[in-house]
Formats: C-alpha cells, structure tokens, sequence
C-alpha cells in the first residue's frame, strides 16, 4: 500500500498529524502537514505495510490531499 500526500492542496488542518502522528508532521516553515522524512513543496509518497491510521487520516482531510493506493 502506499499513501500519496498533495502538499499543495493542503491546508494545514492538521487532522491528520493528529488522527495519525505515525506518519505525519506538521512543518513551522509552512504551516502544512508532511509525511514524517519527507520535505517536498508538491508531493510526497511514503510504502506502508497497513493501513493502520492513515486511512482514517485520508478520510478525514478536508480537501482531500491524502490518497491511499
């Protein structure tokens, strides 16, 4: 499975750092989410084993940045 993370539709919520903090962060130099070891301005992509959290995260952003493959 993989989780595919818009940097750039996200509105720094923080949802999902909160629902999910497994995998995601929340960055000071520009108030968005990112996948934690992950530093892009437009997209990131990270492998996971499970779902686990990130689903939930995914379903619960409001622009729906997260995609789970």
């Amino acid at each position: 499975m993989k989780i595919i993370h818009s940097v750039e539709k996200c509105i720094g919520c923080g949802l999902c750092a909160s629902i999910c903090p497994d995998f995601w962060e929340m960055e000071d130099n520009d108030n968005k989410a990112h996948l934690k070891g992950q530093k892009s301005e437009t997209e990131e992509e990270k492998e996971i084993i499970e779902e686990s959290c990130a689903k939930e995260a995914a379903e619960s952003c409001p622009v729906q940045a997260i995609e789970i493959l």
